[in-house]
């Protein structure tokens, strides 16, 4: 199943895609998707649905992020060799990890807003990982039984933030709007080609970045695994699993987000998202 959100922001309902790309509405049929459908089994709800039976949304319904209320949003740092190179990182023993607030989430056609005093904004585009149900301490061969699916997202980050402010790169990466994620999220069932599927990131029109995620550095089966050492997961959760080379860092000069930039990304299979930059307003 391909699942979403569509409405206005903060009064969404929960929809699906259908073969014909029509958007099915589920209002009385289940919860908006999140976190806390997921921890119900919702999934589980929605196995024996007569998608045709549905109701056909508006096509010009908003479409908000296909996961809300996430319990935490943990990324991945240098996952990619090329990548490594281009930022003049070094490859660490051990998969890079950091969190992204939870206030980040942004839809996957919404603004992307520069943050007050930025001047370094920088687009990543990643694969993400929708937990399905309780980690704990799971080695690699259970993984899959515990991934919901998995949705395009963007880990846009602030350069200066995270680099030259004191520490933790969560201060670059946690601004409103800079976890895009959607326009819907797949369900692993129809989804089992994660470690090979091609990504790529357009702004204004030119190709920045193009990879596949079967260069990862730590595969997905890996990366879930490696975060239950230190951490429970729950239904929900997102994990950004890294990105290819591309980034504005990395090009010389570097090249960063200006107002009125627009950004088009994918992952192959996950969907398209489109996002134009805007400034912060008070």
């Amino acid at each position: 199943m391909k699942l979403l959100n569509y409405g206005p922001k903060g009064q969404e309902k929960p929809g699906l895609l259908d073969n014909e790309q029509n958007i099915r509405s589920l209002e009385g049929v289940c919860d908006v998707i999140s976190s806390s459908f997921l921890a119900n089994g919702g999934l589980t709800l929605l196995n024996n649905i007569d998608i045709n039976t549905l109701p056909i949304v508006n096509s010009n319904e908003r479409i908000g992020a296909p996961l809300l209320n996430p319990g935490k949003i943990i990324a991945v740092g240098l996952n990619y060799d090329k990548h490594i190179k281009e930022t003049g990182s070094k490859q660490q023993e051990e998969p890079v990890l950091f969190t992204k607030a939870v206030s980040s989430l942004n839809g996957p056609f919404d603004p992307i807003e520069r943050p007050k005093n930025a001047t370094q904004v920088d687009w990543e585009i990643e694969l993400v990982v929708i937990i399905g149900k309780e980690t704990k301490y799971i080695t690699e061969d259970q993984v899959e039984a515990h991934i919901a699916g998995f949705c395009t997202g963007i880990d846009v980050s602030e350069r200066h933030f995270q680099k030259h402010r004191s520490g933790q790169w969560l201060k670059g990466k946690s601004a409103d709007t800079f976890a895009p994620i959607g326009p819907y999220f797949v369900t692993l069932d129809e989804f089992k080609q994660y470690q090979s599927c091609n990504v790529r990131l357009d702004v204004n029109g030119e190709r920045k970045q193009s990879s596949n995620t079967d260069t990862m550095i730590h595969s997905v089966k890996k990366l879930v695994s490696y975060i239950n050492e230190f951490m429970s997961l729950q239904p929900g959760d997102l994990i950004f699993t890294g990105t290819p080379e591309g980034v504005g860092l990395g090009f010389k000069p570097p090249q960063f987000l200006q107002a009125g930039d627009h950004i088009i990304a994918e992952v192959e299979g996950l969907g398209v998202q489109e996002h134009s930059i805007i400034d912060h307003t008070t």
